[in-house]
């Protein structure tokens, strides 16, 4: 797939950043960076969606010197001497996510600047793009019990609506006999995490409960002990990995060959990886479905651009944004999502950002 798009031509002129913040639906205030790169007369804009928002406040008033005469190629090259952070990142991870989006913004510049867009690019068609819509049942941040409050809230605006939830070990056995009564697809263990709000702690016990209870769910990021292996034998088909997918490699080193797996491609950082992973799944069978990081502007449409050549049927978490807002309301629109007629570059404009 990346021979489709690495020797496009780029030309690029300008190097510029756009800082933008939001709340969030689990608690948090979420920053990210738009990079956009400008030439020829057109501009390709891409996410960077690093956790840290010092980082983001910093990175607006660097100096990133990208201009020059490259091929997709020659710019991911370019990039591996190019000084992107101003301040060493607080997590290894985020240098993936930073990386994706200049690359992403680069193949949006180089489409454009062919008058083309990604799926001419690669011989594929937009199709329509269902999505669930990820949320928690609590707050890391406050005491309160979890609930389905949220679940009834988000249903009002549309009736049909899928979820990927965050099973947490405060999740009651009535509470888990209420969720046979929704639309679950996927159930985020989180078990990878360390050191974060979010992390929950391998417990074999839990483990089983959540799975027994919605039977017919992914089981997102187990962590594999001793003690929690046996909770999934007989259901690896059903087990499916996010943290750890960072490009082939780390899928050939999973502890058992996937049946499906979450793609993010800030994960994967280069557009050459992000390619290369979708193409290697396409070839051994694992179905894909995509992930979000909280996306706040123009890498939603990305990811949703990638979930609607590549997956566009899966349990993609890439709802429009509006649906991460602490009170999501009305407009929002449903799934699928449906790409215009015309794309052009990566993004297709399946929803407006500031939804």
């Amino acid at each position: 797939m990346y021979d489709h798009v690495a020797d496009l031509p780029l030309t690029v002129e300008d190097c510029a950043f756009e800082l933008q913040e939001r709340a969030t639906s689990s608690g948090f205030d979420r920053a990210t960076t738009t990079i956009v790169l400008s030439g020829d007369g057109e501009t390709g804009r891409g996410e960077d969606v690093t956790y840290t928002n010092d980082a983001h406040h910093a990175l607006v008033d660097h100096e990133v010197d990208l201009a020059g005469e490259y091929t997709v190629d020659t710019f991911s090259d370019a990039l591996d001497e190019a000084d992107l952070w101003p301040d060493p990142p607080d997590e290894e991870r985020f240098r993936h996510y930073r990386r994706w989006g200049f690359e992403s913004a680069a193949l949006d510049l180089a489409l454009k600047q062919g008058e083309t867009s990604l799926g001419a690019a690669l011989g594929r068609a937009y199709d329509p793009v269902a999505f669930v819509v990820s949320t928690r049942l609590s707050n890391p941040q406050d005491d309160e019990p979890p609930t389905t409050d949220r679940l009834d809230d988000l249903l009002r605006i549309h009736d049909d609506l899928a979820f990927k939830l965050d099973p947490t070990p405060d999740w009651d056995d009535d509470l888990l006999e209420t969720l046979a009564d929704y639309d679950v697809r996927v159930l985020d263990l989180k078990g990878l995490y360390e050191g974060t709000e979010v992390d929950v702690e391998a417990d074999p016990e839990f483990y089983r409960r959540v799975a027994d209870a919605v039977p017919d769910a992914f089981l997102e990021d187990p962590k594999l002990t001793e003690e929690t292996r046996p909770v999934f034998e007989g259901r690896e088909e059903r087990v499916t990995w996010d943290a750890l997918i960072t490009g082939v490699e780390s899928i050939e080193a999973l502890p058992f060959e996937p049946s499906v797996l979450n793609m993010k491609p800030s994960r994967c950082g280069s557009v050459e990886s992000v390619l290369d992973t979708i193409a290697y799944c396409e070839r051994e069978g694992i179905q894909l479905y995509g992930g979000g990081q909280f996306e706040l502007g123009v890498g939603r449409d990305h990811i949703q651009a990638l979930a609607s050549l590549c997956y566009p049927d899966a349990p993609n978490d890439v709802a429009p944004g509006g649906y991460n807002d602490p009170e999501a309301g009305a407009g929002l629109p449903s799934s699928p999502l449906a790409p215009p007629a015309e794309p052009r570059g990566i993004g297709v404009g399946f929803a407006d950002p500031e939804k």
